[in-house]
């Protein structure tokens, strides 16, 4: 089923209420958008989805949620952000009822670092004890992990089917595909430039980018596999800009702005995190404004841009 974990596969947000309350009509509804809007799969509990902030009965819910609007259309990818193996192992059995495809798990993310053997043994632990396969989480800052231990834990761990590899390091991510053993994956999470981490060969990306703007990623995604450079390039140039205007600390509340611009209402992040401010609204529309309307520009360039 993992080797279906190609393209465009966006995190999807969790939308709250005022009162910090899981909204499911919304994220049926956010479900349903993203199928409309061409993505190759969906991810349910990750950065983007606001993951950490929920127990593991709301993980649950939404999962089931997802898997009955999906109904095995795309795959579906369980985001896990846990401080603990034991943690890990327990939401990832939470949801051994539902159709899940492969589960994003994070190393942990606490301020204390287990050092390279730890974590290999952390994935060890993992594998062996849930039945879906594994992609590690590359995300976090004071615990990021080398190309050299993901391709060490890819090796060794049968179970560990590839790396989601984030943060802005182009040549990390070049180094880590350089490398790959076959039959695993590496997907990017580098928002900024999907458009050389697919030339470089990254076989998809889970990113904030592809959950707020789908239509667009999918767009890039098609021109580079096409060859289509020109097209590629001026819908880099546009996603870019757009980027630079949700890349902040409230991203997640950025994402869900811009999707209720394209009429996906997808409600508040969950306290602390404040919504988007004026300042940020005010840059969020033109930018996106100027991306979709650029995908239906006829023989969309360059010099377009």
């Amino acid at each position: 089923m993992h080797t279906k974990l190609t393209g465009i596969i966006p995190p999807l947000t969790t939308p709250f209420d005022a009162d910090g309350e899981i909204d499911e009509r919304a994220f049926r509804a956010q479900v349903r958008f993203m199928l409309s809007q061409g993505v190759h799969g969906v991810c349910v509990g990750g950065s983007t989805g606001e993951g950490h902030t929920l127990s593991i009965d709301e993980f649950k819910r939404l999962i089931g949620a997802c898997a009955e609007e999906l109904n095995g259309q795309v795959p579906l990818v369980a985001g896990i952000i846990a401080n603990s193996t034991r943690e890990a192992i327990a939401r990832a059995r939470a949801i051994d009822e539902f159709n899940v495809s492969a589960l994003q798990i994070t190393p942990v993310h606490y301020v204390f670092k287990p050092d390279e053997d730890a974590t290999v043994r952390h994935f060890t632990t993992l594998t062996q004890a849930v039945k879906q396969p594994v992609i590690i989480y590359n995300v976090v800052p004071w615990n990021y992990l080398s190309p050299a231990l993901l391709l060490r834990i890819m090796t060794e761990l049968p179970g560990v089917i590839g790396v989601k590899q984030s943060a802005g390091d182009l040549k990390l991510m070049a180094d880590l595909l350089l490398d790959v053993p076959k039959g695993k994956i590496v997907l990017t999470a580098v928002d900024a430039l999907l458009y050389p981490s697919f030339v470089l060969g990254a076989h998809g990306t889970i990113a904030a980018n592809p959950a707020a703007v789908p239509r667009a990623c999918v767009a890039l995604w098609d021109a580079v596999r096409s060859g289509d450079h020109g097209a590629a390039s001026a819908i880099h140039r546009r996603l870019l800009r757009f980027w630079n205007t949700i890349s902040a600390d409230n991203l997640p509340a950025c994402v869900k702005y811009s999707l209720e611009l394209q009429g996906c209402s997808v409600g508040l992040p969950r306290q602390p995190m404040p919504p988007a401010s004026e300042r940020q609204k005010a840059a969020i529309g033109p930018a996106l404004t100027s991306l979709l309307e650029g995908l239906d520009s006829p023989g969309m360039s360059v010099a377009a841009e």
